[in-house]
Protein backbone atom coordinates (compact mmCIF):
# COMPACT_ATOMS: atom_id res chain seq x y z
CA UNK A 1 0.00 0.00 0.00
CA UNK A 2 0.93 3.33 -1.01
CA UNK A 3 0.83 5.91 1.56
CA UNK A 4 -1.62 9.07 1.50
CA UNK A 5 0.70 12.27 0.57
CA UNK A 6 -1.09 15.56 2.38
CA UNK A 7 0.47 18.06 0.24
CA UNK A 8 -1.29 20.96 1.96
CA UNK A 9 -1.41 23.03 -0.84
CA UNK A 10 3.08 23.62 -0.70
CA UNK A 11 4.45 24.62 -3.42
CA UNK A 12 6.95 26.45 -2.13
CA UNK A 13 5.86 29.67 -2.19
CA UNK A 14 6.71 30.83 0.90
CA UNK A 15 6.73 34.50 1.47
CA UNK A 16 5.57 38.12 -0.30
CA UNK A 17 8.11 40.64 -1.76
CA UNK A 18 5.88 43.57 -1.30
CA UNK A 19 5.33 44.47 2.02
CA UNK A 20 1.90 46.63 2.13
CA UNK A 21 -1.90 45.13 2.83
CA UNK A 22 -3.08 43.02 -0.02
CA UNK A 23 -6.69 43.75 -1.39
CA UNK A 24 -7.98 39.66 -0.96
CA UNK A 25 -10.45 39.12 -3.49
CA UNK A 26 -11.42 36.37 -5.47
CA UNK A 27 -10.41 34.96 -8.70
CA UNK A 28 -12.48 33.41 -11.61
CA UNK A 29 -15.94 33.38 -11.09
CA UNK A 30 -16.67 33.33 -14.30
CA UNK A 31 -13.77 32.01 -16.77
CA UNK A 32 -14.12 35.30 -18.54
CA UNK A 33 -12.31 37.33 -15.26
CA UNK A 34 -9.20 35.02 -16.31
CA UNK A 35 -8.49 36.11 -20.03
CA UNK A 36 -5.08 35.63 -21.18
CA UNK A 37 -4.25 35.75 -24.97
CA UNK A 38 -0.47 34.67 -26.45
CA UNK A 39 1.81 36.77 -28.61
CA UNK A 40 2.16 34.35 -31.29
CA UNK A 41 5.26 33.77 -33.47
CA UNK A 42 3.46 33.51 -36.61
CA UNK A 43 4.94 30.25 -38.78
CA UNK A 44 5.34 31.88 -42.67
CA UNK A 45 2.62 31.10 -44.83
CA UNK A 46 2.77 28.62 -47.23
CA UNK A 47 -0.21 27.54 -49.33
CA UNK A 48 1.50 24.01 -50.06
CA UNK A 49 2.97 23.56 -46.85
CA UNK A 50 1.35 20.52 -44.57
CA UNK A 51 0.75 22.33 -41.27
CA UNK A 52 -2.44 23.98 -40.73
CA UNK A 53 -2.06 27.01 -38.58
CA UNK A 54 -5.03 28.35 -36.51
CA UNK A 55 -5.71 30.27 -33.67
CA UNK A 56 -8.00 28.50 -30.78
CA UNK A 57 -10.14 30.17 -28.09
CA UNK A 58 -11.66 28.16 -25.83
CA UNK A 59 -13.83 28.62 -22.78
CA UNK A 60 -13.13 26.87 -19.69
CA UNK A 61 -11.13 23.98 -21.23
CA UNK A 62 -7.59 22.67 -19.86
CA UNK A 63 -5.07 22.39 -22.69
CA UNK A 64 -4.37 18.95 -22.63
CA UNK A 65 -7.92 17.95 -22.15
CA UNK A 66 -8.39 20.38 -25.57
CA UNK A 67 -5.67 18.54 -27.49
CA UNK A 68 -7.78 15.37 -26.58
CA UNK A 69 -11.27 16.44 -27.92
CA UNK A 70 -9.73 17.97 -31.12
CA UNK A 71 -7.98 15.16 -32.09
CA UNK A 72 -10.87 13.06 -31.56
CA UNK A 73 -13.03 15.60 -33.76
CA UNK A 74 -10.47 15.32 -36.42
CA UNK A 75 -9.75 11.85 -36.07
CA UNK A 76 -6.29 11.97 -35.82
CA UNK A 77 -3.63 11.65 -32.79
CA UNK A 78 -3.23 13.99 -30.64
CA UNK A 79 0.95 14.13 -31.50
CA UNK A 80 -0.05 15.83 -34.96
CA UNK A 81 -1.65 19.06 -33.06
CA UNK A 82 0.99 21.82 -32.17
CA UNK A 83 0.81 24.56 -29.58
CA UNK A 84 3.25 26.93 -28.16
CA UNK A 85 2.09 26.71 -23.91
CA UNK A 86 -0.12 24.93 -21.96
CA UNK A 87 -3.46 27.53 -20.82
CA UNK A 88 -5.53 26.83 -17.43
CA UNK A 89 -9.15 25.71 -17.75
CA UNK A 90 -10.83 28.23 -15.45
CA UNK A 91 -10.16 31.14 -18.36
CA UNK A 92 -10.94 32.36 -21.88
CA UNK A 93 -7.42 31.46 -23.54
CA UNK A 94 -6.67 32.58 -27.38
CA UNK A 95 -3.39 30.37 -28.46
CA UNK A 96 -1.92 29.63 -31.53
CA UNK A 97 -1.89 25.54 -33.04
CA UNK A 98 -0.74 24.00 -35.93
CA UNK A 99 -2.27 20.54 -37.19
CA UNK A 100 -0.48 17.82 -39.60
CA UNK A 101 -1.81 16.86 -42.42
CA UNK A 102 -5.35 18.37 -41.47
CA UNK A 103 -6.83 20.39 -44.75
CA UNK A 104 -7.95 24.12 -43.61
CA UNK A 105 -11.81 23.44 -44.37
CA UNK A 106 -11.85 20.34 -42.66
CA UNK A 107 -10.21 22.19 -39.42
CA UNK A 108 -12.91 24.66 -40.37
CA UNK A 109 -16.09 22.51 -40.04
CA UNK A 110 -15.38 21.15 -36.97
CA UNK A 111 -17.55 22.41 -33.85
CA UNK A 112 -16.36 21.74 -30.44
CA UNK A 113 -18.58 23.33 -27.29
CA UNK A 114 -16.83 26.86 -26.36
CA UNK A 115 -14.53 26.68 -28.76
CA UNK A 116 -14.11 28.99 -31.42
CA UNK A 117 -10.90 28.70 -34.58
CA UNK A 118 -10.45 31.14 -36.37
CA UNK A 119 -7.25 32.74 -38.79
CA UNK A 120 -7.10 29.72 -40.81
CA UNK A 121 -3.50 29.34 -42.98
CA UNK A 122 -1.21 26.76 -44.33
CA UNK A 123 2.85 26.84 -43.41
CA UNK A 124 5.59 24.08 -43.65
CA UNK A 125 6.56 24.63 -40.22
CA UNK A 126 4.44 23.62 -37.28
CA UNK A 127 4.29 25.25 -33.72
CA UNK A 128 6.15 24.08 -30.97
CA UNK A 129 6.55 24.29 -26.96
CA UNK A 130 8.14 28.12 -26.30
CA UNK A 131 6.63 29.26 -29.73
CA UNK A 132 5.08 32.61 -28.44
CA UNK A 133 6.73 35.79 -27.36
CA UNK A 134 4.63 35.90 -24.11
CA UNK A 135 1.08 36.68 -23.00
CA UNK A 136 -1.73 39.56 -22.60
CA UNK A 137 -3.51 39.02 -19.70
CA UNK A 138 -7.07 40.71 -18.58
CA UNK A 139 -7.76 39.71 -14.87
CA UNK A 140 -10.26 40.70 -12.83
CA UNK A 141 -10.83 40.26 -9.19
CA UNK A 142 -13.75 40.22 -7.35
CA UNK A 143 -15.47 40.54 -4.28
CA UNK A 144 -13.13 42.96 -2.55
CA UNK A 145 -13.98 45.62 0.05
CA UNK A 146 -14.12 48.83 -0.46
CA UNK A 147 -11.64 49.90 1.63
CA UNK A 148 -8.02 51.52 0.53
CA UNK A 149 -8.31 49.34 -2.33
CA UNK A 150 -6.62 52.24 -4.76
CA UNK A 151 -4.01 52.99 -1.91
CA UNK A 152 -3.28 49.16 -1.75
CA UNK A 153 -3.05 48.70 -5.65
CA UNK A 154 -0.56 51.75 -5.73
CA UNK A 155 1.60 50.68 -2.81
CA UNK A 156 2.20 47.09 -4.75
CA UNK A 157 2.97 49.05 -8.09
CA UNK A 158 5.15 51.38 -6.35
CA UNK A 159 7.51 48.40 -4.97
CA UNK A 160 6.83 46.63 -8.03
CA UNK A 161 7.95 49.10 -10.46
CA UNK A 162 11.33 49.54 -8.44
CA UNK A 163 12.80 46.87 -9.26
CA UNK A 164 11.14 47.05 -12.50
CA UNK A 165 8.95 43.37 -12.49
CA UNK A 166 8.83 40.82 -9.58
CA UNK A 167 9.10 37.47 -8.40
CA UNK A 168 9.29 34.74 -10.94
CA UNK A 169 7.43 32.26 -8.80
CA UNK A 170 5.58 29.29 -10.85
CA UNK A 171 2.05 29.46 -9.90
CA UNK A 172 -0.04 26.99 -8.54
CA UNK A 173 -1.30 25.71 -11.68
CA UNK A 174 2.11 24.39 -12.48
CA UNK A 175 1.33 21.80 -9.66
CA UNK A 176 -2.38 21.48 -10.25
CA UNK A 177 -5.27 24.02 -9.21
CA UNK A 178 -7.47 22.06 -7.70
CA UNK A 179 -4.80 19.15 -6.58
CA UNK A 180 -1.26 20.52 -6.34
CA UNK A 181 0.29 17.40 -6.59
CA UNK A 182 2.47 17.06 -9.92
CA UNK A 183 5.52 18.27 -7.75
CA UNK A 184 5.04 15.05 -5.28
CA UNK A 185 4.16 12.67 -8.11
CA UNK A 186 7.68 14.42 -10.10
CA UNK A 187 9.77 13.28 -6.66
CA UNK A 188 8.13 9.93 -6.66
CA UNK A 189 9.06 9.31 -10.26
CA UNK A 190 12.38 10.61 -9.48
CA UNK A 191 12.99 8.23 -6.33
CA UNK A 192 11.79 5.20 -8.66
CA UNK A 193 8.34 5.00 -6.60
CA UNK A 194 6.33 4.50 -10.07
CA UNK A 195 3.29 2.93 -7.48
CA UNK A 196 3.68 6.06 -4.90
CA UNK A 197 3.37 8.02 -8.20
CA UNK A 198 0.67 6.63 -10.42
CA UNK A 199 -1.55 6.00 -6.91
CA UNK A 200 -1.10 10.20 -5.98
CA UNK A 201 -2.50 10.76 -9.60
CA UNK A 202 -5.34 8.02 -9.61
CA UNK A 203 -6.03 8.47 -5.78
CA UNK A 204 -4.38 10.30 -3.03
CA UNK A 205 -8.00 12.45 -2.62
CA UNK A 206 -7.68 16.36 -1.42
CA UNK A 207 -9.67 18.52 0.06
CA UNK A 208 -11.15 20.66 -2.16
CA UNK A 209 -12.36 18.67 -4.89
CA UNK A 210 -15.70 17.18 -5.63
CA UNK A 211 -17.12 15.55 -2.98
CA UNK A 212 -18.06 12.55 -5.06
CA UNK A 213 -14.84 12.47 -6.56
CA UNK A 214 -13.22 12.80 -3.09
CA UNK A 215 -14.60 9.67 -2.03
CA UNK A 216 -14.09 7.60 -4.92
CA UNK A 217 -10.61 8.59 -4.47
CA UNK A 218 -10.88 7.76 -0.69
CA UNK A 219 -11.97 3.93 -1.99
CA UNK A 220 -9.37 3.39 -4.19
CA UNK A 221 -6.56 4.39 -2.32
CA UNK A 222 -7.75 1.90 0.49
CA UNK A 223 -8.70 -0.73 -1.84
CA UNK A 224 -6.40 -0.37 -4.53
CA UNK A 225 -9.48 -2.36 -6.80
CA UNK A 226 -8.71 -1.32 -10.34
CA UNK A 227 -11.32 -2.61 -11.90
CA UNK A 228 -14.19 -1.13 -9.43
CA UNK A 229 -12.81 2.48 -9.74
CA UNK A 230 -12.29 2.15 -13.72
CA UNK A 231 -16.32 1.54 -13.70
CA UNK A 232 -16.90 4.22 -11.08
CA UNK A 233 -14.32 7.62 -11.79
CA UNK A 234 -16.81 9.82 -14.04
CA UNK A 235 -15.76 10.37 -17.36
CA UNK A 236 -14.27 14.14 -16.29
CA UNK A 237 -11.36 12.08 -14.92
CA UNK A 238 -10.30 10.81 -18.63
CA UNK A 239 -6.26 10.38 -17.54
CA UNK A 240 -7.37 8.60 -14.34
CA UNK A 241 -9.35 5.87 -16.64
CA UNK A 242 -6.31 5.78 -18.95
CA UNK A 243 -4.37 4.34 -16.37
CA UNK A 244 -6.89 2.50 -14.47
CA UNK A 245 -7.60 0.49 -17.96
CA UNK A 246 -3.82 -0.65 -18.31
CA UNK A 247 -3.73 -1.50 -14.35
CA UNK A 248 -7.06 -3.34 -14.42
CA UNK A 249 -5.06 -5.93 -17.06
CA UNK A 250 -1.53 -5.81 -14.99
CA UNK A 251 -2.02 -4.66 -11.39
CA UNK A 252 1.68 -4.41 -10.81
CA UNK A 253 2.86 -3.07 -13.91
CA UNK A 254 2.86 1.09 -12.71
CA UNK A 255 5.40 2.39 -15.23
CA UNK A 256 3.23 1.23 -18.16
CA UNK A 257 0.29 2.36 -16.28
CA UNK A 258 2.16 5.73 -16.18
CA UNK A 259 2.70 6.06 -20.07
CA UNK A 260 -0.86 6.01 -20.91
CA UNK A 261 -0.65 9.77 -20.20
CA UNK A 262 0.68 11.99 -22.90
CA UNK A 263 4.35 12.84 -22.41
CA UNK A 264 3.76 16.55 -22.36
CA UNK A 265 1.53 15.94 -19.02
CA UNK A 266 4.50 13.05 -17.93
CA UNK A 267 7.33 15.37 -18.17
CA UNK A 268 5.13 18.24 -16.61
CA UNK A 269 5.08 15.95 -12.98
CA UNK A 270 9.13 16.44 -13.35
CA UNK A 271 9.32 19.93 -13.97
CA UNK A 272 6.71 20.87 -11.25
CA UNK A 273 9.51 18.93 -8.72
CA UNK A 274 12.21 21.36 -10.62
CA UNK A 275 9.58 24.44 -10.03
CA UNK A 276 8.85 23.51 -6.27
CA UNK A 277 12.48 23.42 -5.49
CA UNK A 278 12.89 26.27 -7.50
CA UNK A 279 9.89 28.41 -5.69
CA UNK A 280 11.64 27.56 -1.83
CA UNK A 281 14.95 29.34 -3.21
CA UNK A 282 13.15 32.31 -4.48
CA UNK A 283 11.38 32.63 -1.33
CA UNK A 284 15.08 31.87 0.33
CA UNK A 285 16.32 34.97 -1.42
CA UNK A 286 13.82 36.78 -0.44
CA UNK A 287 13.40 35.87 3.63
CA UNK A 288 17.22 37.00 3.29
CA UNK A 289 16.77 40.35 1.86
CA UNK A 290 19.05 39.43 -0.90
CA UNK A 291 18.69 41.76 -4.10
CA UNK A 292 16.51 40.70 -7.07
CA UNK A 293 18.08 43.54 -9.90
CA UNK A 294 21.47 43.89 -8.22
CA UNK A 295 23.75 40.65 -8.54
CA UNK A 296 26.10 39.59 -5.78
CA UNK A 297 29.24 37.78 -5.55
CA UNK A 298 28.71 34.35 -6.60
CA UNK A 299 25.30 34.75 -8.75
CA UNK A 300 24.76 33.29 -11.98
CA UNK A 301 23.45 36.01 -14.77
CA UNK A 302 21.63 35.07 -17.81
CA UNK A 303 21.33 37.54 -20.97
CA UNK A 304 19.12 38.79 -22.63
CA UNK A 305 19.22 38.92 -26.55
CA UNK A 306 16.47 40.16 -28.72
CA UNK A 307 13.93 40.38 -25.28
CA UNK A 308 14.46 36.56 -24.70
CA UNK A 309 16.15 35.30 -21.76
CA UNK A 310 19.34 32.97 -22.63
CA UNK A 311 18.48 30.46 -20.26
CA UNK A 312 21.60 28.09 -21.76
CA UNK A 313 24.15 31.37 -21.00
CA UNK A 314 25.68 31.43 -17.58
CA UNK A 315 27.51 34.48 -16.77
CA UNK A 316 29.29 34.00 -12.92
CA UNK A 317 29.38 36.77 -11.11
CA UNK A 318 32.77 37.93 -9.27
CA UNK A 319 34.69 40.81 -7.94
CA UNK A 320 36.19 41.67 -11.67
CA UNK A 321 32.99 42.06 -13.38
CA UNK A 322 30.22 42.88 -10.60
CA UNK A 323 29.89 46.37 -11.67
CA UNK A 324 29.44 45.24 -15.48
CA UNK A 325 27.11 42.79 -14.44
CA UNK A 326 24.71 45.54 -12.50
CA UNK A 327 25.16 47.97 -15.25
CA UNK A 328 23.81 45.34 -17.63
CA UNK A 329 20.98 44.64 -15.44
CA UNK A 330 19.67 48.14 -15.08
CA UNK A 331 19.86 48.43 -18.69
CA UNK A 332 17.60 45.38 -19.13
CA UNK A 333 20.33 43.32 -20.74
CA UNK A 334 20.71 41.16 -18.34
CA UNK A 335 18.86 38.90 -14.97
CA UNK A 336 19.85 37.19 -11.97
CA UNK A 337 19.27 33.34 -11.94
CA UNK A 338 18.34 30.83 -9.50
CA UNK A 339 18.45 26.49 -10.03
CA UNK A 340 16.32 24.40 -11.75
CA UNK A 341 17.68 21.11 -10.71
CA UNK A 342 18.89 18.34 -12.88
CA UNK A 343 21.26 15.78 -13.74
CA UNK A 344 23.84 18.71 -15.25
CA UNK A 345 23.28 21.27 -12.67
CA UNK A 346 25.17 24.95 -12.64
CA UNK A 347 24.80 26.00 -8.78
CA UNK A 348 25.90 29.25 -8.23
CA UNK A 349 28.42 30.61 -5.19
CA UNK A 350 28.76 32.76 -2.85
CA UNK A 351 25.26 33.04 -0.29
CA UNK A 352 23.10 31.87 -2.87
CA UNK A 353 25.00 28.85 -4.01
CA UNK A 354 24.40 28.41 -0.36
CA UNK A 355 20.64 28.75 -0.28
CA UNK A 356 20.40 26.52 -3.82
CA UNK A 357 22.52 23.86 -1.86
CA UNK A 358 20.54 23.98 1.52
CA UNK A 359 17.20 23.69 -0.60
CA UNK A 360 18.21 20.64 -2.54
CA UNK A 361 20.34 18.95 0.65
CA UNK A 362 16.80 19.39 2.34
CA UNK A 363 14.91 17.11 -0.28
CA UNK A 364 17.30 14.42 -0.26
CA UNK A 365 17.54 14.80 -3.62
CA UNK A 366 21.07 14.62 -5.92
CA UNK A 367 21.34 15.78 -9.40
CA UNK A 368 21.73 12.12 -10.91
CA UNK A 369 18.48 11.03 -9.55
CA UNK A 370 16.92 13.32 -12.63
CA UNK A 371 18.21 10.88 -14.73
CA UNK A 372 15.11 7.91 -14.92
CA UNK A 373 16.13 4.98 -17.14
CA UNK A 374 12.98 3.12 -16.83
CA UNK A 375 11.55 6.37 -18.68
CA UNK A 376 13.99 7.86 -20.53
CA UNK A 377 12.20 10.66 -21.89
CA UNK A 378 11.25 12.37 -18.32
CA UNK A 379 14.93 12.32 -17.58
CA UNK A 380 16.23 16.29 -17.26
CA UNK A 381 19.57 18.29 -17.47
CA UNK A 382 18.12 20.87 -15.39
CA UNK A 383 19.05 25.16 -16.92
CA UNK A 384 18.40 28.18 -14.35
CA UNK A 385 15.83 30.56 -14.53
CA UNK A 386 15.54 34.13 -14.30
CA UNK A 387 14.16 35.24 -10.59
CA UNK A 388 12.65 38.46 -11.74
CA UNK A 389 9.61 38.42 -14.01
CA UNK A 390 9.17 41.99 -16.08
CA UNK A 391 5.90 42.93 -16.55
CA UNK A 392 4.57 45.43 -19.18
CA UNK A 393 1.93 47.79 -19.76
CA UNK A 394 0.30 47.36 -16.48
CA UNK A 395 -2.52 49.34 -15.85
CA UNK A 396 -6.01 49.23 -13.61
CA UNK A 397 -9.82 50.02 -12.93
CA UNK A 398 -11.68 49.59 -9.89
CA UNK A 399 -15.78 48.83 -10.25
CA UNK A 400 -18.67 47.67 -8.63
CA UNK A 401 -19.16 44.54 -8.34
CA UNK A 402 -22.02 42.10 -10.13
CA UNK A 403 -21.60 39.40 -8.53
CA UNK A 404 -21.03 40.16 -4.99
CA UNK A 405 -23.11 42.93 -3.43
CA UNK A 406 -21.46 45.64 -1.71
CA UNK A 407 -17.98 45.10 -3.23
CA UNK A 408 -15.54 45.82 -5.53
CA UNK A 409 -13.82 44.41 -8.65
CA UNK A 410 -10.30 45.02 -9.54
CA UNK A 411 -9.59 44.63 -13.16
CA UNK A 412 -6.24 44.54 -14.07
CA UNK A 413 -4.59 44.30 -18.37
CA UNK A 414 -0.47 43.84 -18.23
CA UNK A 415 1.55 41.62 -20.38
CA UNK A 416 4.38 38.94 -19.55
CA UNK A 417 6.96 37.18 -21.10
CA UNK A 418 6.63 33.38 -21.73
CA UNK A 419 7.34 31.34 -19.06
CA UNK A 420 5.86 33.49 -16.37
CA UNK A 421 3.17 33.28 -14.53
CA UNK A 422 0.62 36.03 -13.89
CA UNK A 423 -1.03 34.51 -10.52
CA UNK A 424 2.90 35.13 -9.49
CA UNK A 425 1.73 38.70 -10.12
CA UNK A 426 -1.85 38.77 -8.40
CA UNK A 427 -0.48 37.11 -5.05
CA UNK A 428 1.10 40.55 -4.76
CA UNK A 429 -1.64 42.44 -5.06
CA UNK A 430 -4.06 40.21 -3.35
CA UNK A 431 -1.93 38.60 -0.44
CA UNK A 432 -4.01 35.63 0.50
CA UNK A 433 -1.86 33.25 1.63
CA UNK A 434 -4.03 30.40 0.46
CA UNK A 435 -3.00 29.11 -2.76
CA UNK A 436 -6.36 28.00 -4.15
CA UNK A 437 -7.59 31.68 -4.00
CA UNK A 438 -5.67 31.75 -7.53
Amino acid sequence: MTRIIDAEHNIGIETFFTKNKGIEGKLRTIPEDFIVRERFLYPKQNDNGTFTIAEVTARNWETNLLLRELANKLHISRMRIGFAGTKDKRACSTQLMSFANVPPDILAKINVPDVHIEHIYQSDRQVSIGDLIGNCFDITIRNIDKKNTSEHIEKTTSQINSIQGFPNFFGVQRFGVIRPVNHLIGKALLSGDFEQAVMTYIANPMKGEDKEIYTLRENLQKTYNFAEALQSYPQVLSFEKAILNRLVVNPHDFISAFTALPKNLLTMFIYAYQSYLYNQILSERIRQKLSFNQATEGDIVLPIRNNIVAEDEHILVTTTNLEKVNMQIKKGKAMISALLVGSDSTFSQGTMGEIEHSIIDKEHIKSQDFIIPELPFLSSSGTRRAILAAVNNLTYTIQNDEYYPDKQTVQLHFELRKGCYATALLREFMKSTDITSY
